[in-house]
């Protein structure tokens, strides 16, 4: 069983910055698209960003000019840099391995953001 692994979660105040990290042992990590969600109380799972496996990017409207993704294939590990954070950007970041060979999850890294 896969489990990805994330880290970097916390509190910060409007307009402060985060890095997220996920961990994903036991996959072969360049294979697969790595991806962040994020889930707000009340509210469904929504995409905030993703990697391909050829570093080209995509983000939702709502995080673009503030978040960068990346990875990094020797580590197995993709991060989401997170700058300006609104009290919007409260919610529980999952990371997301998507591939041919299956779709995995971790258990989510809690971000909240103060007003």
């Amino acid at each position: 069983q896969v489990q990805l692994v994330e880290s970097g979660g916390g509190l910060v105040q409007t307009g402060g910055s985060l890095r997220l990290s996920c961990a994903a042992p036991g996959i072969t990590f360049s294979r697969y698209v790595m991806g962040w969600y994020r889930q707000a109380p009340g509210k469904q799972r929504e995409l905030v960003a993703r990697i391909s496996r050829d570093d080209s990017t995509n983000y939702a409207d709502s995080v673009k000019g503030r978040f960068t993704i990346s990875r990094d294939n020797d580590k197995n590990e993709v991060y989401l840099q997170m700058n300006s954070l609104k009290p919007g950007d409260t919610a529980l970041y999952y990371c997301n391995a998507d591939g041919t060979w299956g779709n995995f999850w971790g258990r989510g890294t809690q971000v909240t953001v103060s007003s």
